[in-house]
């Protein structure tokens, strides 16, 4: 009798642990989220951690920012800039931002000099949309596939980083990373939302 009991309480549990494990299976899929984090319209490949992964046709990059308040005080003991770390290019406000772009693939992109550049979206009276440039770095390779800069983003507003080159054999290289300063209210909408219905926000 003991024994029956047994075995009817380790089935009932191996029944209750697969209805789990196939409820996880199940909210994954409804939810749609990968191993490569939550799905995103203005960055294809979704984002690990902090860092976004930006792919065209001819160019994959990993781009991640950190970032650091015009009101926060420096103090001359500390260690190191307390920096936060942005999701995809969301700044809450004005401020330095220290962005930070690995050249993924293919790797040959590391030996085509690559110039970026920093515009700001304005809205000019007949809806249409300009773009006036902030900043600009030449061109040059980076054997180490990594490229850093830092820069300060004065104004609320969309704000546009472009990496572009063109290699020996005509092959263009062209990533566009958006980046906006300021949240509205959106965005605060967004943060009480299921990653699957962010989208429609």
């Amino acid at each position: 009798m003991q024994t029956r009991a047994k075995a009817s309480t380790r089935k009932f549990q191996m029944i209750a642990g697969a209805g789990i494990f196939a409820a996880f299976i199940a909210l994954g899929a409804l939810l749609q989220v990968s191993s490569q984090g939550d799905s995103s319209d203005t960055y294809p490949k979704g984002f690990r951690g902090n860092t976004c992964t930006v792919e065209t046709e001819t160019l994959t990059i990993g781009y991640s920012s950190y970032y650091l308040s015009d009101e926060y005080e420096i103090s001359e003991d500390e260690p190191r800039t307390p920096y936060i770390p942005v999701q995809c290019g969301k700044i809450p406000q004005p401020g330095m931002l220290n962005i930070s772009i690995d050249l993924l693939h293919p790797d040959s992109s590391r030996n085509v000099p690559l110039a970026m550049r920093l515009a700001k979206l304005v809205y000019v009276a007949d809806e249409t949309v300009e773009e006036r440039e902030i900043l600009s770095v030449p061109a040059r390779p980076h054997p180490s596939g990594v490229i850093t800069h830092a820069f300060r983003l004065d104004e609320i507003g969309h704000y546009v980083i472009y990496l572009d080159g063109t290699s020996p054999e005509n092959i263009h290289y062209l990533v566009r990373v958006p980046v906006i300063v300021g949240h509205d209210w959106r965005d605060n909408l967004r943060n009480f939302l299921p990653p699957f219905l962010r989208k429609y926000i």
